[in-house]
């Protein structure tokens, strides 16, 4: 070897071992995104449960007490948290759109921020312990390169690289699944449907409560999977420089929860751990979940796109939202317009299409147990005046306004309330503000093009009965629209 050629070869040794070391300086940012959770953890103030995973995150870290997502169903919300913008942006606030002959593209300057990471050098990976080493959910509403991630786990990057990965867990929808039901969910005790409180908006009937009990053994089957990412994390000797981020995508799957615009629907648990991240501290200001986005970047060192909605929740200076705003759309077949402002105090939600029923027709929701029973109760009288109302009351109201100190479970309407006109005409003219501000896309119905590209992809892919009612609802909801509904 030449003196140059060795003197060449220990520079390039020096600079990779400099690259390694600025590497290691640099945090791993690990996503932990669960389906269909409220905060129903200990450290939430959840008795009925143990969750001691996720308490250690909230106990080692941050917890965000009031943190709500932009959009209360799966793939707008996810949408919104992979962008760091409001899915009502970016045109992706129709649930599952986009995935037929009519395609959804990015605006331009808007990227996935598993992109951002790799141009930061960062590793990037999705997926999920029943993913097989398949990629794990992502949902998005738009055309994306499945080039934005390297893998479906952390453990293909190279030697002291720093990576992003988000880890998918099944959570609320577990217990959906009639295996964990009658045997996984046994391995650890089952809770006992007596102790479960459910909102006062639905009966004590056993069917809700069994379901309420199974759902609350899926949130300590998803501390579990908590628990064993930590360990693997701690047994790589990598826990204490990998910044964690613990939230679901949206609130349990009930009747006023996914899918609408209710707490139950919108506020979601959020814990924050790692290096930088102040421990035992719980923030209480209003936290938008697109702001991961804008978070996760600054952690890594990578800069934020200047268009970017998102604001990082750790920044010097720091200005707490006075306000999160929310949008549900087009769910599956069915249709809906509905936005919400919510303060500290306050949440005002507008009903743009009220002569429609609460519960609209919908395949995916009708066929839950807790639907069906509730339809039941409905046909036989058995709910109270409080419950016929909210669930069943053939129309909506235009607007909708909670004092949500007063009362929490959302129950009394005060919009035709004089008491209460200033602050009704205040959150009013906040949300006409933030349509505008924002673009909001869902300000204009969804083309029927693109309703029925979606809508053709939709039904094909089901089994012949669960198609025949998807072509019945798409029928009714022509049908309304044709009548002005």
């Amino acid at each position: 070897m030449s003196l140059r050629t060795w003197i060449a070869a220990g520079l390039a040794a020096v600079s990779t071992a400099v690259a390694a070391c600025a590497d290691e300086a640099r945090p791993n940012v690990l996503w932990i995104v669960v389906d269909d959770m409220s905060p129903n953890f200990g450290c939430y103030g959840e008795t009925a449960i143990a969750t001691p995973n996720v308490d250690r995150l909230a106990r080692e870290g941050t917890r965000f007490s009031r943190a709500f997502v932009t959009a209360p169903v799966c793939s707008a919300s996810r949408s919104a948290l992979i962008t760091g913008m409001y899915q009502t942006t970016i045109g992706a606030q129709n649930h599952r759109s986009g995935r037929g002959a009519e395609t959804i593209r990015l605006p331009e300057g808007v990227d996935p921020i598993p992109a951002l990471f790799r141009r930061h050098g960062y590793y990037t990976a999705i997926g999920s312990p029943q993913g097989g080493g398949k990629l794990g959910k992502t949902d998005y509403n738009f055309e994306w390169d499945p080039g934005l991630y390297d893998g479906a786990d952390w453990s293909g990057r190279k030697p002291g690289q720093p990576f992003f990965m988000q880890v998918q867990l099944n959570g609320g929808k577990q217990r959906e699944n009639e295996n964990w039901l009658k045997t996984g969910r046994k391995r650890f005790g089952v809770t006992i449907p007596d102790v479960v409180k459910p909102p006062p908006y639905y009966p004590r009937d056993p069917v809700i409560l069994e379901d309420w009990a199974a759902y609350l053994d899926a949130v300590r089957h998803t501390d579990r999977q908590v628990g064993e990412v930590l360990a693997r994390l701690e047994r790589e000797g990598i826990l204490d420089r990998t910044v964690v981020l613990f939230l679901t995508d949206h609130g349990i799957s009930h009747a006023r929860g996914k899918q609408f615009l209710y707490d139950e629907g919108i506020h979601v648990p959020l814990v924050v751990r790692g290096p930088g991240i102040p421990s035992g501290a719980v923030r209480d200001d209003l936290v938008s979940h697109i702001d991961l986005a804008a978070t996760s970047l600054a952690l890594a060192g990578a800069p934020i796109p200047k268009a970017m909605q998102a604001r990082d929740l750790f920044a010097n200076g720091y200005a707490p939202r006075d306000a999160v705003f929310s949008a549900r759309d087009r769910c599956d077949e069915t249709v809906d317009h509905i936005r919400s402002v919510r303060t500290d105090r306050y949440k005002y939600i507008r009903n743009f299409l009220p002569d429609r029923p609460h519960l609209q027709p919908n395949r995916y929701k009708d066929a839950k147990a807790i639907v069906r029973r509730l339809r039941e109760l409905h046909a036989e009288g058995k709910l109270d005046a409080h419950q016929e109302r909210l669930l069943f009351a053939p129309t909506r109201p235009k607007e909708e306004l909670y004092d949500l100190r007063a009362d929490p479970d959302e129950i009394h309407n005060l919009a035709e309330d004089v008491a209460h006109r200033e602050t009704l005409e205040a959150l009013r003219k906040r949300l006409d503000d933030w349509i505008v501000e924002t673009g909001d896309r869902g300000a204009t119905p969804e083309a029927a093009s693109m309703y029925d590209s979606d809508m053709k992809v939709y039904v094909d892919g089901q089994k012949a009965a669960e198609a025949e009612i998807l072509r019945r609802n798409i029928a009714i909801m022509k049908g309304w629209a044709a009548e002005g509904k």
